[in-house]
């Protein structure tokens, strides 16, 4: 298959190092000067340094160049960047699939509305997500991921294309509940990272992933996804790797904010995104829209944009009275 990875950061950088073994595969980047270093030094020094990339792999710098002949396009792009992606992509009718993770900031609209809007009727498009690092991609360790999309026969065909010995694809119809756990986990990997930088134990970061699921669950479900798609790869699966993984974005801001650092610093120091912060504000206004109790959610909100301290978000947490456990 000819498949084309618009973005070259981290992790697109590592799904197409991945596919290339496997696939006529393109890498597209936006920045012309950072694809003319890559090309001359076969790594991405900016975001990947640690790995070569392999002799097959092509990148290119011109859009329309980098996807004429794609039979399948990969949107690796902060979800910020997604609707003028596609914006792009639309007129050429090019099945797509993308591997961001989160909510548009200014519209609160997961991936999949935005592709809605933007997308001729009739197009076929999908999500790729789960628990997964890019250098552990990239240097083909084994992964699992999840392909979702509306489109059942569309998800099936193309997770067995991408399927291989170390990045095992399974499928899926349920394209909101696989967003909703790969935009909402971000978020509470912030809140565990928060807690381990204060120290609080193993016992505290297992609550907080455990009631994080809860909350995830609850938004999802209200939003039209199913139950069990949060107990798989693609809620508690990439859940747990988010908040307890060394190699985490997002676990890294908590960490920054527990040891007082400001969050501008941080991001500053990060030199990725991390799409937790942007996802928050997100997440908790649809969770007041809707209703649903979300604490960890306004806890972390409160840190990021309330001026309030992470200590003194913990103990708002602990202070609230108990409840039963759903």
């Amino acid at each position: 298959m000819r498949i084309t990875v618009l973005g070259a950061g981290a992790w697109g950088t590592a799904i197409a190092v991945s596919l290339s073994a496997r696939h006529d595969t393109v890498l597209w980047g936006r920045d012309p000067a950072q694809c003319r270093e890559i090309v001359s030094a076969r790594r991405n020094q900016r975001y990947l340094p640690e790995i070569a990339l392999p002799p097959q792999l092509a990148i290119e710098a011109g859009f329309a160049a980098a996807v004429s002949a794609a039979e399948l396009v990969l949107v690796a792009t902060p979800t910020a960047a997604l609707r003028g992606i596609l914006a792009w992509l639309a007129p050429l009718r090019k099945p797509v699939v993308w591997l961001c993770k989160g909510f548009e900031p200014e519209s609160a609209a997961l991936p999949h509305q935005i592709a809605a809007e933007v997308l001729a009727p009739g197009s076929v498009y999908g999500v790729l997500s789960g628990p997964s690092f890019a250098l552990e991609v990239a240097r083909e360790m084994p992964t699992a991921l999840t392909l979702a999309s509306a489109d059942a026969g569309f998800s099936q065909a193309t997770a067995r294309a991408l399927h291989g010995s170390r990045l095992r694809v399974y499928f899926s119809s349920d394209i909101v509940g696989v967003e909703i756990g790969a935009a909402v986990k971000n978020v509470m990997a912030i809140a565990t990272g928060i807690a381990d930088g204060l120290g609080l134990g193993a016992n505290a970061r297992a609550a907080l992933i455990t009631r994080g699921l809860a909350e995830i669950t609850r938004l999802g479900v209200k939003l039209g996804g199913r139950p069990e798609t949060f107990t798989g790869l693609t809620g508690a699966g990439d859940l747990i790797l988010t908040c307890t993984g060394e190699l985490s974005r997002n676990r890294r801001v908590g960490l920054g904010l527990a040891q007082g650092k400001k969050l501008d610093d941080i991001l500053r120091e990060l030199g990725h995104v991390a799409e937790g912060v942007y996802t928050a504000a997100a997440v908790e206004k649809r969770a007041l829209q809707l209703g649903i109790d979300m604490p960890i959610t306004q806890s972390v909100c409160a840190v990021l944009f309330g001026g309030v301290s992470p200590r003194e978000a913990v103990e708002q947490l602990l202070a609230r009275d108990p409840k039963g456990e759903t």
